[in-house]
């Protein structure tokens, strides 16, 4: 039996019940014809689970970043995909820990009906990559609105967003001190100006992640959507990006723990020259070397976790725990693709989709280079090397 973590247990139970109404051909459906789950994101959203960290004062349940992690967890251990949902649970840290009280009346409250939905983070440019404070979006005050031009591009899921979280730079670049100023938060009401001065492109990619590029031709945002104060809006963001880091980290650990069953199951039931292909060591130790790096990503996680919830800076803990999940999850997914062979490739089993997911979180949100990176120079105090 793999391991479990015990606690949030109720949630875990009532999302694998939920995920259980959607199969492996359920997904398999949405990966062959390239269409959102959105009856499964409709039932997260009935079932309260995408409004968990929500206050209860704006309709929300008011639970911890743990439960969180362990709804996207059972998700993902079920063979389904929190992609398609989970910035509404990281993209939410920003505005209650920076939106005024008037912003969280105003958006809250429908977030968590399912009435609005925020799924769409504007960061990643053509241009910038993952050198952030580079970004050229820019937003200019005009009157009581501000205008935006310039464009984003991964900005995923924002054909199924009412709302945009937009990172723009509001100081040019030439005229700020330091890189990170000058950068401000917007939250963006995308209804009122799609198809007028917002563009939105599809990109088509190797999984079913419904991606896109977005195109602003000053787009009017009004003054009382800036999030918190004009030209802080890099640090507002960052303080984000650890409860970013840890919900992919616990989907990461969810997928690996699905591998690891699949790939046990089938070695269990598999015979080949008379003897179950796990009698194998070669077929084994694999399996229980991509167990290990689960369960210690697992501890990471936890530790992460506790970091945050205290209120500390967890931004070594959180890298690593993205880190070690998303090796651990690559590891798995090879590993049972080796172990299925050839039936790894058929799509009944769902095993080549699962592997392409996987192959996602060695470079998204964050690529494991730069986790490297930051763990070198702020950890490890080795010279900065970007």
């Amino acid at each position: 039996m793999i391991h479990r973590d015990s606690r949030h247990n109720d949630i875990r139970l009532g999302v694998r019940r939920l995920c259980a109404r959607f199969p492996g051909p359920y997904w398999q459906r949405c990966d062959r014809d390239r269409v959102y789950p959105t009856e499964f994101v409709t039932a997260l959203n009935k079932a309260g689970y995408l409004s968990a960290m929500i206050p209860e004062q704006y309709g929300g349940l008011s639970l911890p970043l743990s439960a969180g992690l362990a709804i996207v967890e059972e998700i993902h251990q079920a063979g389904c995909n929190a992609a398609a949902c989970h910035a509404q649970m990281y993209t939410m840290s920003t505005i209650l820990k920076h939106g005024s009280k008037a912003q969280k009346q105003a958006f809250l409250p429908g977030i968590a009906s399912g009435n609005l939905r925020l799924q769409a983070f504007g960061v990643s440019e053509p241009n910038s990559g993952s050198d952030t404070t580079s970004l050229r979006c820019s937003a200019q005050l005009k009157g009581n609105t501000y205008y935006v031009n310039g464009q984003k591009i991964w900005t995923s899921r924002a054909e199924h967003s009412d709302l945009l979280l937009l990172l723009a730079r509001t100081t040019p670049l030439e005229q700020v001190e330091k890189k990170t100023d000058g950068l401000s938060v917007f939250i963006v009401d995308m209804r009122t100006v799609l198809g007028k001065s917002l563009t939105i492109r599809p990109i088509q990619t190797m999984i079913n992640h419904a991606t896109t590029e977005l195109y602003f031709d000053n787009m009017p945002v009004p003054a009382e959507n800036l999030v918190g104060k004009e030209g802080s809006g890099f640090r507002y963001i960052l303080s984000s990006m650890n409860a970013e880091r840890v919900l992919l980290a616990a989907e990461a650990i969810g997928d690996t723990k699905w591998f690891i069953e699949r790939a046990t199951d089938y070695a269990r039931e598999r015979r080949v020259f008379d003897r179950p292909i796990g009698q194998n060591q070669g077929i084994q130790f694999p399996i229980a070397r991509a167990y290990s790096q689960m369960r210690a990503a697992e501890l990471m996680l936890h530790e992460a976790v506790r970091c945050i919830e205290a209120g500390r800076n967890a931004g070594e803990e959180a890298n690593l725990a993205k880190l070690l999940a998303a090796d651990a999850q690559w590891a798995a997914a090879e590993t049972c693709m080796q172990t299925l062979g050839g039936f790894g490739f058929a799509t009944e089993y769902d095993v080549e989709r699962k592997f392409r997911e996987a192959r996602l979180y060695q470079v998204a949100p964050i690529s494991t280079n730069l986790i490297l990176s930051y763990l070198a120079e702020h950890v490890l105090g080795l010279p900065r090397s970007y």
